[in-house]
């Protein structure tokens, strides 16, 4: 196999209530999430740099369940400190299942928690 840029592509987190997801999701990384229709998934897009990086979205449909913790993890970057981020969960309808923790001095710090559908969510960030 070729050496590529990055190992994904695209992510997609299913949801089981779109509002309610998309009301978390816009609340802990403060921004309004646009919303598309690709037949019969609602999705409601992570804001990214589309030309330099790896976008993703929640998805609410045929074929998108929330597989809880037993799910492939998703990291999504949590800016210059991951905090800010991950302070925002519980007021929004999360929890916290990890706090920040480093994972090593050149590789940054991560922490988990649970989203309103389920979802065991991871957050990277250098600071």
């Amino acid at each position: 196999m070729e050496l590529v840029k990055d190992a994904i592509s695209w992510f997609e987190i299913p949801v089981s209530d779109f509002a309610r997801a998309k009301n978390f999701y816009q609340t802990i990384f403060d921004f309004e999430m646009p919303e598309m229709d690709m037949g019969p998934v609602k999705m409601g897009m992570f804001i990214s740099d589309r030309d330099n990086g790896v976008g993703g979205a929640i998805c609410f449909g045929e074929g998108n369940t929330p597989s809880g913790e037993k799910g492939p993890k998703v990291y999504l970057n949590g800016g210059e400190d991951l905090n800010t981020v991950l302070n925002r969960v519980p007021a929004a309808g999360g929890s916290i299942v990890l706090p920040k923790t480093e994972i090593a001095p050149d590789m940054g710090n991560y922490a988990f928690f649970t989203d309103t559908e389920g979802n065991v969510i991871g957050l990277h960030s250098m600071g």
